[in-house]
């Protein structure tokens, strides 16, 4: 699959209900990315925040979150009391740049390029990094997400696969197709924009199919 690498495409897991570490990050880094962010449209009037950025191994910022809703937090049953507890409403919009296999400025190796798939990987670890399935011993927790991670990786490499059905969702205000996934943990989605830019997105408690995107016009709004 042509995307950027998984080295470093994980969030940190948190555990006993902690806030990532990432959450309410400064702004410093998505100001230095060359492409715009996106994130849900003015339809969406609840809470914004930061996330993090990727970049690649020349330095470049790459991709980067944007969070709205409620900030997810991984708690096991044995934290966060009865498994009937309504889950946090989050949706989590991922932001690639868009662009094909180029070599390092110094010559030491080529940067991946990027694809839908690139965005549909790193939404589908988003999901992942907040996950902490109901019953789940601690000891366990890291087996099951290397197992489903690399199913991430499996999927994202196959849009066209049956796990995927397509979705039409308006991005600046024109309706956009998306490949569309759900599973027990949650949603994600993926597409590309007029922008120059791939768009991913996953979250929980809040329905996809009523979301729409749009370039964020001043990211200071998310810090």
């Amino acid at each position: 699959m042509e995307t950027t690498s998984r080295a470093g495409a994980q969030a940190p897991a948190a555990e006993g209900g902690q806030r990532f570490p990432f959450a309410r990050r400064t702004v410093d880094g998505y100001l230095l990315a060359p492409f715009p962010w996106y994130g849900l449209d003015e339809a969406f009037t609840g809470p914004r925040w930061l996330m993090q950025v990727g970049t690649s191994a020349d330095g470049a910022v790459e991709h980067g979150s944007t969070g709205h809703g409620d900030e997810p937090s991984v708690r096991n049953e044995h934290v966060s009391g009865s498994p009937d507890e309504p889950k946090e409403k989050f949706a989590v919009v991922v932001t690639v740049a868009a662009h094909p296999v180029r070599r390092l400025a110094d010559g030491t190796g080529q940067l991946e390029a990027t694809s839908v798939s690139s965005a549909a990987w790193l939404a589908g670890v988003g999901l992942l990094s907040v996950t902490w399935p109901i019953q789940m011993d601690h000891t366990l927790r890291d087996d099951w997400l290397e197992q489903q991670t690399e199913t991430a990786w499996v999927l994202a490499d196959d849009l066209t696969s049956s796990a995927w059905s397509m979705l039409s969702l308006p991005v600046d205000g024109v309706p956009t197709p998306f490949h569309y996934r759900e599973s027990e943990f949650g949603w994600v989605l993926a597409g590309s924009t007029r922008e120059g830019v791939h768009v991913g997105a996953y979250g929980r408690g809040m329905s996809a199919y009523g979301l729409g995107f749009a370039v964020i016009k001043d990211i200071n709004a998310y810090a």
